[in-house]
């Protein structure tokens, strides 16, 4: 029997691949924030700010989707608890005249972290910012998702460092 490499808390000893089980873990406040960089076009990101794109307001429409998003990690990622998660904050800010921040934090009351819940609502709002964008300029990019910060449970907090 091959042993479980330490760290690793998705993994059987066997190797093969488990859902974690935390019926056994105490309940604690925990929070997440991610973030994402969206890359574009001078003239696409005043367009945008400007609120002339076809399909409407990029911003609000970023919003709803990371917060869907959010809300449905358990769906997306395999091995992923599903949270009834208490707060969900996605926001999008001009970072430099070709730059948005977007930003998701995420907050639940329970025994796993909730790191999945933020970078999914950060991913899928910078994406929607894509689709709403990508007909002003096809070389939008997304950049430099990540954790920020984490807060709660056993690991207790982290810090991303950097800007």
């Amino acid at each position: 029997m091959a042993k479980k490499p330490a760290g690793l808390s998705h993994l059987a000893a066997d190797g093969s691949l488990l859902m974690v089980d935390v019926g056994v873990k105490p309940p604690t406040v925990r929070s997440a924030t991610a973030q994402a960089i969206v890359r574009m076009a001078p003239v696409a990101l005043r367009e945008l700010q400007a609120k002339n794109l076809k399909k409407g307001d990029a911003f609000v429409a970023a919003q709803i989707a990371g917060t869907l998003a959010a809300k449905r990690t358990a769906d997306l990622i395999p091995l992923c608890h599903p949270l009834a998660l208490t707060h969900i904050d996605v926001r999008c800010k001009v970072d430099a005249d070709d730059a948005i921040a977007v930003v998701c934090t995420v907050a639940f009351v329970g025994p796993t972290g909730v790191e999945m819940e933020a970078l999914t609502g950060v991913a899928v709002a910078a994406l929607t910012l894509y689709d709403m964008c990508k007909a002003l300029d096809r070389g939008i990019t997304i950049e430099r998702i990540r954790l920020r910060r984490k807060s709660g449970g056993r690991s207790g907090r982290y810090v991303a460092p950097g800007p």
